[in-house]
């Protein structure tokens, strides 16, 4: 379920709750290693004179608990290790509410009537074109970038009066010498919120998708 900003005021005592269960294992694994020698004390008071326990039954023993008693311990340790960093990436999610997320794909992020969008190409091209397309594939605006080298590049396009809800997206036209270019386009939207899913951090776009933040390919 995604959230808005982590409230901080729940930090401290979500961190004590974890270190509250950490305690209380530990407290359980001392009953637990009471009780087996409360145990073995009235086996030994009990035993047989005759037929007492060999030192090699009660090592065994012994080693049996403690084995037992440690993998309890540990189990209860990696929990609350697993829930604190929970909390840490919940909290560094929220750093990134309000920045820009690259996401593979050829929709404009809107900011008013500003559309906001990036591409890569794979190698240097000398002449580099964006379409600006409306729903029917028809183009609106062309933007032209002239030479470009190989790599990342963001772009912003004034789409003043033109209606947003007209634009589909846009295309990338690179080429070389009359070559072409392969080129990744990228929308850039903006994170409004973050959160966890099945133990994962996700975000929530301004379009109103959710993703999880591997499906991210850069912040700016």
């Amino acid at each position: 379920m995604l959230a808005q900003p982590l409230d901080l005021t729940n930090l401290g005592s979500a961190v004590g709750s974890s270190t509250a269960k950490a305690a209380t294992a530990q407290t359980d694994a001392a009953a637990t290693q009471d009780r087996f020698l409360k145990l073995l004390v009235a086996q030994l008071n009990n035993q047989d004179p005759m037929n007492p326990m060999d030192n090699a039954q009660m090592t065994t023993q012994m080693t049996q608990i403690n084995t037992v008693s440690g993998i309890q311990q540990l189990n209860e340790t990696l929990k609350g290790m697993a829930s604190q960093f929970g909390l840490m990436q919940s909290l560094q999610g929220t750093s990134l509410i309000g920045r820009e997320a690259l996401v593979t794909g050829t929709q404009f992020g809107f900011d008013g009537n500003v559309g906001k969008a990036a591409f890569r190409i794979d190698a240097p091209a000398s002449s580099v074109q964006v379409d600006v397309l409306d729903k029917a594939g028809g183009v609106i605006d062309t933007l032209d970038f002239g030479a470009l080298t190989a790599g990342q590049h963001s772009f912003n396009w004034n789409g003043t009066g033109t209606d947003p809800t007209r634009v589909a997206g846009f295309k990338v036209r690179a080429a070389n010498g009359g070559q072409p270019v392969n080129a990744t386009s990228y929308s850039r939207l903006t994170v409004t919120a973050t959160g966890m899913t099945n133990g994962a951090m996700s975000l929530q776009l301004q379009d109103g998708r959710s993703l999880a933040y591997d499906q991210v390919s850069s912040f700016m």
